[in-house]
């Protein structure tokens, strides 16, 4: 009786150790993907940004200003709705597939088929609001023949929640390539299908832009059918959306998702009254009010929004792997995380914004050929003043994501509730001066972000040591980026590319020279992946 007791105890014990050895396994192993995913995801958003980019300069000239302020009308509400609808699934999501993972694929699975069933209805109700409120939205902006582009755009808003669902479940298994990949298919449809139609219609303006927005919808059905593609190949014959595992109640997706819906929702919220704030005020002492807030939105913001694209990457691969660190209690190792994940946003952030800084009128006339006189020269202003704003959003992009792996998402949505007051306090006073002008926006703008960033530095990084050591990296990194900006500012005179190539070969010779990262937090010890991986008999 005793040996059978024996032989019952061993293999228990031997499956918790297996069990542990798993979980530690998958933790050491998210840690090491960290800079993997980042990479993944920052160069699909580097594609697809660029892509995007390249997208509007045909555009505007094929729509002409007309054509483009009714495109750019129909964007807040969009934008305001997506978010609503689609915006805080991938982050909620990634943090509750990694936490989910311990307990094996089904229960991953789980999540997915609830958030799909959930999120899609959400995502109908907002197409729904969308396709019902355009004429009153064409009406309150002045342009009654916006209601068919609203219409047109409908759609996205449904497709893009099933979208992010899919999204959030491959990121939080740390598979950062099919968001990547989503991306630039989206971007790729829609500016084969965009420019297709924009010529074939450029006769009649209104129409051109309606059958543009389309094919904004078309892409991202395209991107809907990718991702379904990869999510049945997930788990071979069977696809996961048809898995009947044990599902999360409909309350705990959202009880993560909410609240970084509503982080995420404030800025679209901001934007809308942007474009009701900068042409009612500035208009009252200038005429062309509505090209500024276009050069504003539509030019300056868009440059500055680069960066912070690519800085995005960081922000994703930060969930899962600090969730998992969380998961296990290791508030330490978390934190650390955190601390790394900043580090390698100031050190794209912050090159960027110097660069943006110091070279104005050669990026903007080389995005943008079309804008020259006194439209360049504000366009450039407008740049140079919303710089620093590139590191402030990445900045707290990332340490809002890192805020919803640690299982704080209401710090971050209140911090950036009180910075869009904040900035919205600030646009009625500014945009009030003549001196000032658009300028307003963007000197507003930049300290919504830094109160934001404040706030989010303070509840994600707890140790004070901790945050003398951000200080550190961020004097250390704005000195690099200054050294290579001044190196290449003889090259500003020939052109932009040329610029930006002298100052990243400089930036990252400077960043060799003076140990940017070590080979620790550059995760390049493979020897001791290899080792762990052999103990535990991968």
């Amino acid at each position: 009786m005793r040996f059978r007791q024996n032989r019952r105890c061993v293999p228990v014990k031997s499956a918790r150790v297996r069990i542990r050895a798993r979980a530690h396994f998958c933790i050491h192993m998210k840690a090491q993907s960290f800079i993997k995913g980042a990479l993944i995801i920052s160069v699909g958003g580097i594609v697809a940004k660029l892509l995007g980019a390249l997208y509007r300069i045909p555009l505007t000239n094929i729509l002409g200003g007309e054509g483009m302020g009714i495109y750019q009308m129909v964007y807040p509400l969009y934008c305001l709705l997506l978010t609503v609808s689609a915006t805080g699934i991938p982050s909620g999501l990634a943090r509750l597939v990694s936490q989910a993972e311990f307990s094996g694929a089904r229960a991953s699975a789980g999540v997915l088929r609830k958030s799909l069933f959930l999120f899609s209805a959400i995502g109908i109700a907002g197409s729904v609001v969308m396709f019902l409120t355009a004429p009153a939205m064409s009406a309150l902006q002045g342009e009654p023949g916006a209601v068919n582009a609203y219409r047109a755009l409908a759609p996205s808003v449904f497709l893009v929640s099933v979208i992010s669902c899919f999204r959030g479940y491959f990121q939080g298994k740390s598979n950062f390539l099919p968001t990547a990949l989503s991306e630039i298919v989206e971007q790729a449809v829609k500016i084969g299908l965009g420019l297709f139609f924009a010529r074939a219609f450029a006769q009649d303006v209104r129409r051109a832009v309606e059958y543009a927005l389309f094919a904004v919808t078309a892409s991202e059905l395209a991107a809907c059918a990718f991702m379904l593609i990869l999510a049945a190949g997930d788990r071979g014959r069977r696809p996961l959306y048809r898995e009947l595992p044990a599902q999360p109640r409909a309350l705990s997706l959202l009880r993560v998702t909410i609240p970084v819906t509503v982080a995420a929702g404030i800025l679209p919220l901001s934007n809308i009254l942007d474009s009701i704030l900068i042409v009612r005020l500035v208009g009252q002492y200038a005429e062309n009010a509505t090209a500024l807030y276009g050069l504003y939105s539509g030019g300056a913001a868009t440059l500055v929004n680069l960066p912070v694209s690519v800085c995005y990457g960081l922000a994703a691969a930060s969930i899962p792997a600090v969730s998992a660190m969380q998961a296990e209690g290791k508030n330490a190792e978390a934190e650390e995380r955190v601390l790394f994940a900043v580090k390698c946003t100031l050190y794209v952030a912050l090159p960027a914004a110097a660069f943006l800084f110091l070279f104005p009128a050669q990026i903007s006339s080389f995005l943008f050929p079309s804008v020259t006189g006194e439209e360049g020269t504000a366009l450039a202003g407008l740049v140079r003043a919303l710089s620093l704003a590139a590191v402030f959003l990445s900045l707290v992009q990332t340490l809002s994501a890192c805020l919803t792996g640690r299982g704080k998402p209401k710090v971050a949505a209140l911090s950036m509730t009180i910075a869009v007051a904040v900035k919205i306090g600030a646009e009625l006073i500014l945009l009030r001066i003549p001196q000032i002008s658009v300028l307003g926006a963007a000197y507003a703008s930049v300290g919504c972000y830094f109160v934001a960033l404040f706030i989010n530095l303070l509840y994600s990084i707890k140790e004070r040591k901790n945050r003398v050591r951000v200080y550190g990296q961020f004097a250390k990194f704005a000195l690099l980026a200054a050294a290579a900006v001044a190196a290449a500012y003889p090259f500003g005179r020939v052109h932009a590319l040329a610029a930006f190539a002298v100052t990243a070969a400089v930036y990252v010779a400077l960043s060799v020279l003076f140990r940017a990262f070590t080979g620790e937090e550059l995760h390049i010890a493979w020897r001791k992946k290899h080792d762990n991986r052999r103990r535990i008999g991968v």
